[in-house]
């Protein structure tokens, strides 16, 4: 089988990799198509996959529109060489549209209920494959499974932590450190949003500083003031990082998703809900913020709460005794299709095979 993947974030590289890993050595073929932006070419140069740099990743609503045209016409160029069988990404339109074009199926991953994609995406998808915890119902295309698309990459039987980054980082063992993610807020779904300013980002880093070191993942260049804090990693090697650090604060969803699929505690400071991340929180691993208030109280009394890493594991393997293996589903779902979807929509339990 011949499988084009479109990437349009980090997280689908870590997403799709295992999944692509063990279908390759099955003598399964995959493309990948990617636009500049953050780390997303560099993650799938790590991983030895064969992709195409399809132009720069666009900023607001009216670019993004713009590239319905543009990068489904080179997705479509690419496709015409290379004759997938199956598109598959997250929730790509441009995926999509060159899938319909092209007279192909489209595969398409959702978690986020991003509604100004889905809009164009839905459409152009034959199906829709997300987390139970979801609250938006996508109707006759949707299928939901009972897990996290971190764990297609942060599951213990994919993801085991290399203790080396502590080196990396120049902490020493058992030395406290929190790491900090600040984003942009380019994405569509942002509008309207917000997170923390300028000033409680610096009152949050100096009042962390006292008990533990900072670190601050950003995307885009970080303020003058905060450049000290920068964490100089590969991007291959966040996610070791984040399950030694004594606690995660930060207004990027997905890098506190993984880090409660880590057992570390995440802080969360965003105006934006997801179900994933309300579940999340059930669990205990996770606490939502709004806005800046009573998080640098929460986040110190965490810091100084005896054996708090102990617990989140606790709470991670109640976690992962009731959610699926992510990847095992992917790669019987994709080699299986259509199969695959007739079953899943005819019997949903058929999901627990892959615990």
């Amino acid at each position: 089988m011949r499988i084009l993947i479109d990437i349009g974030h980090p997280a689908h590289v870590h997403l799709f990799k295992n999944m692509a890993h063990e279908m390759i050595k099955k003598g399964h073929e995959f493309f990948f198509t990617v636009r500049e932006g953050e780390h997303q070419a560099v993650l799938l140069e790590e991983n030895g996959f064969t992709y195409a740099i399809i132009g720069k990743k666009q900023k607001g609503s009216v670019r993004k529109l713009l590239g319905i045209f543009t990068f489904s016409y080179k997705i479509i160029r690419i496709a015409r060489q290379f004759k997938p069988d199956l598109f598959l990404s997250h929730g790509s339109m441009y995926a999509g549209y060159a899938a319909f074009l092209t007279g192909k199926k489209h595969i398409a991953l959702e978690d986020t209920g991003n509604m100004e994609q889905l809009f164009f995406s839905k459409p152009v998808s034959d199906v829709i494959l997300s987390p139970q915890a979801l609250q938006v119902d996508l109707g006759k295309k949707h299928i939901r499974y009972n897990g996290f698309h971190e764990l297609a990459y942060l599951h213990p039987k994919r993801f085991s932590p290399d203790i080396s980054v502590l080196k990396e980082l120049n902490v020493g063992e058992g030395e406290k450190f929190v790491i900090l993610r600040f984003v942009s807020w380019n994405a569509t779904h942002d509008l309207g949003q917000s997170g923390l300013s300028l000033s409680e980002k610096s009152a949050l880093i100096n009042e962390l500083s006292k008990y533990a070191r900072v670190f601050i993942s950003g995307e885009g260049t970080l303020p003058p003031e905060f450049v000290r804090y920068e964490l100089k990693l590969a991007p291959g090697r966040l996610h070791h990082a984040l399950f030694y650090a004594a606690m995660y604060i930060g207004e990027g969803a997905t890098t506190a998703s993984e880090c409660a699929m880590l057992g570390t505690p995440a802080l969360y400071v965003n105006t934006i809900a997801a179900g994933t991340l309300e579940k999340q929180e059930r669990y205990g691993l996770l606490f939502g913020f709004r806005n800046s208030a009573g998080l640098i109280d929460k986040a110190i009394t965490l810091l100084n709460t005896p054996g708090l890493k102990d617990e989140f594991q606790k709470w991670r393997f109640k976690m992962l005794t009731e959610n699926i293996d992510v990847t095992s589903l992917l790669i019987w779902f994709v080699e299986n299709y259509p199969l695959s979807k007739e079953v899943m929509l005819s019997d949903p339990s058929f999901q627990y095979t892959f615990k």
